[in-house]
């Protein structure tokens, strides 16, 4: 399995574009995406757990019912989310692309990213649906990737390509986040498109699955949004056999779905609203791996430790203390801690106390644009790695404002 360029347009008979249509402001940013499948997927997707949720979430599941889908639109700079006409909005959406033809309204994917509460009319959408349409093309992934970008500083999107059942396949997949992330689901936006045969069923199973282990690891700011949703189409033409159980067809599609989700937390992570640092946090020896998953979530959440990480400040106290309130089966006197980057790395606690460590080093590891905690629970074999970022007057500053 290697990575390869094309993000959602990777795969074999995906197009893909976006356009300006006018619900932003700035005429340079584009805010309406088109993905589009040339045949019929199969397609899951899983969403927000808040209990305020996006109109379009609420047209996408009703959609996805029958596990299939064909196209995604999304538009960006305003959520449709506590908009009295919304669900009607997200369904006007969809018909718009079935009034180009390519599909019924109830094979569309609808989302939308932006600001909450905020009114949105349908026909930006409508007078630019033509030109959208003309734009998608089978390059045309980072086209689209830039149309979901809200406060993104860079773009995000990944590809794999991997043999299955003796076939070339491939996945990819585009996404959005930088605020108000802390995923408990999925994430922000993220579309991922496959050429492989598997069933809606295994499709679903696959998605849960990984979810658990990548996005949902992820946090920037402890805020669980109300619009976050993943979804995957998967059209089957690269050519294999379609996957309806377990076996090692789908441990290898599971395998490349991880390696395309994975690089896209980290760049979600890294891309944190005034983040200056990735942070990574790796568990090991955890009683179980839900034990882990806790423990690495914790550190990576806590704003005093996000803090004195965008100081360069080895104070290892405040890892021992996320651990401490996590509520995961941790027997503090065995935790471990160290910190590593491209510039060394160093131990600052055994056993659950701190060690004689150089300041100046630490100092030196920790001024690294990435950077690893690794910590050692030494009391079984649970692993789980999390996503964050540090914290800084510039979050604060772009949140201060984001709606005015």
């Amino acid at each position: 399995m290697e990575y390869i360029a094309g993000g959602v347009t990777a795969p074999k008979g995906f197009k893909a574009g976006g356009v300006h249509c006018g619900i932003r402001k700035n005429k340079s940013k584009k805010d309406l995406a088109l993905i589009v499948s040339d045949v019929m997927c199969s397609a899951a997707a899983v969403y927000t757990k808040n209990l305020v949720k996006g109109a379009p979430l609420y047209v996408t599941m009703e959609n996805l019912k029958d596990g299939k889908a064909k196209a995604v639109i999304c538009n960006s700079g305003n959520a449709n989310t506590c908009n009295a006409n919304g669900i009607e909005i997200a369904k006007g959406m969809c018909d718009l692309v079935a009034g180009l033809g390519v599909c019924e309204s109830s094979d569309v994917i609808v989302a939308s990213t932006g600001v909450i509460g905020q009114p949105l009319s349908l026909e930006p959408m409508k007078n630019a649906i033509g030109d959208l349409y003309k734009s998608i093309s089978y390059e045309g992934s980072l086209s689209a990737c830039e149309a979901i970008m809200t406060t993104d500083t860079v773009v995000k999107e990944a590809a794999v390509e991997f043999e299955i059942m003796g076939k070339v396949a491939r996945i990819g997949g585009i996404a959005k986040g930088s605020g108000m992330i802390h995923p408990n689901m999925a994430t922000m936006l993220v579309f991922i498109t496959s050429d492989v045969a598997i069933s809606p069923n295994m499709l679903a199973v696959a998605v849960k699955e990984d979810v658990k282990r990548t996005f949902n690891m992820i946090s920037v700011d402890g805020d669980t949004s109300t619009n976050d949703m993943l979804s995957v189409m998967a059209n089957g033409l690269c050519g294999n056999e379609e996957i309806k159980e377990d076996g090692e067809a789908f441990k290898a599609f599971k395998k490349a779905l991880n390696m395309v989700t994975s690089k896209l937390c980290r760049m979600i992570a890294k891309d944190g609203e005034g983040a200056t640092k990735l942070l990574e946090c790796k568990v090991s020896g955890a009683k179980t791996e839900e034990d882990a998953r806790v423990v690495a979530k914790s550190v990576i959440t806590s704003s005093l430790f996000k803090a004195a990480m965008f100081g360069a400040d080895a104070n290892w106290g405040r890892v021992l203390c996320a651990i401490g309130y996590s509520g995961a089966d941790v027997d503090v006197t065995k935790v471990d801690v160290a910190f590593k980057s491209a510039a060394g790395e160093i131990m600052v606690c055994s056993s659950g106390a701190g060690v004689d460590f150089d300041e100046d080093k630490a100092k030196k590891i920790l001024l690294e644009s990435e950077i690893e905690i690794i910590i050692g629970l030494n009391d079984g074999s649970g692993y789980a790695t999390a996503w964050g970022c540090d914290l800084t007057y510039d979050y604060v500053k772009i949140n201060g404002d984001y709606r005015t």
